[in-house]
């Protein structure tokens, strides 16, 4: 296969295959003392209903790193960032139990304004969606639900995050044609410039490059790689070598409760666990 221009580095892994292991024990290494710690869950419960989705998660995210969560369909990791920014709110039955902060602050509580909480922590989805609006009222949208704006200022504010997004030199002569006339890759750029607009502290991204072909897919990753140094980035993922791309550290769920957690390096070459050993080997999930 062609290598996509300007892809990002690749990492040369050797994974070594394993027998599997049932019922593991949780391994979570700390971050190091000198990292700041943007989100931190301590004893994470969570139910759909009376269906436990995450039984007991310890999990420290370092701020302006990226960390890549991974585990098979319906481990719990999509629940896990979506109660980051409280996206499972309007779920019927859905509750949590436990602690989950960021940066000191008490993502659970009833009083939380979610308003505010979702400016801070920015969501781009599996699917590109932009709004049916033109690519400059995408951006504008967030911003303007916050406070007035100078044209002026918000112009500026609007080139500065497409330009944070790498698309500015794609769209800067038709900022007022529809968003939905971009293509996928772009489109889902876009969705990461309206994230970026609103001033987050944390881009949470839930499978973002899934719907997009291999070029979309490597400006993408370049650009989260380009990201993390202003921002906590915290992407779910399926993708083996993805996760093993752009992020830092990574975390390895399944059936709700995390397996291990550690840096990327170690949890692709040297695993403490072997069931994790076994999933980022294809050897199940």
């Amino acid at each position: 296969m062609t290598t996509p221009p300007n892809a990002p580095p690749q990492r040369n892994i050797d994974i070594k295959p394993a027998t599997p292991v049932v019922a593991p024990e949780p391994v979570s290494a700390p971050v190091a003392d000198t990292e700041p710690i943007a989100i931190r869950a301590q004893g994470l419960d969570s139910w759909y209903g009376r269906v436990q989705a995450l039984k007991g998660i310890s999990l420290e995210i370092p701020k302006c790193r990226v960390t890549a969560l991974i585990g098979p369909s319906g481990c719990g990791k999509s629940t896990f960032l979506r109660w980051i920014n409280r996206m499972n709110d309007p779920i019927p039955g859905a509750r949590a139990s436990g602690t989950l902060t960021l940066h000191g602050d008490d993502l659970l509580s009833r009083s939380l304004d979610v308003v505010e909480l979702r400016r801070r922590v920015g969501m781009v989805f599996q699917k590109p969606n932009p709004f049916t609006k033109s690519i400059y009222d995408n951006v504008a949208f967030g911003p303007r639900l916050h406070r007035s704006f100078r044209r002026a200022d918000l112009d500026e504010l609007v080139e500065n995050s497409l330009r944070a997004a790498a698309l500015w030199d794609e769209v800067k002569d038709r900022l007022k044609s529809s968003a939905l006339g971009l293509s996928g890759g772009q489109q889902q750029r876009l969705c990461i410039a309206r994230a970026i607009a609103v001033g987050p502290e944390v881009l949470l991204m839930d499978e973002p490059c899934s719907a997009l072909d291999p070029k979309s897919t490597a400006s993408i990753e370049q650009l989260i790689r380009e990201l993390e140094t202003s921002y906590t980035i915290v992407i779910v993922t399926h993708n083996m070598q993805q996760a093993a791309r752009v992020s830092d550290r990574t975390a390895f769920f399944f059936e709700g409760t995390l397996v291990e957690c550690g840096s990327t390096d170690r949890i692709f070459t040297n695993p403490a666990n072997k069931q994790t050993e076994d999933y980022v080997s294809g050897r199940f999930g």
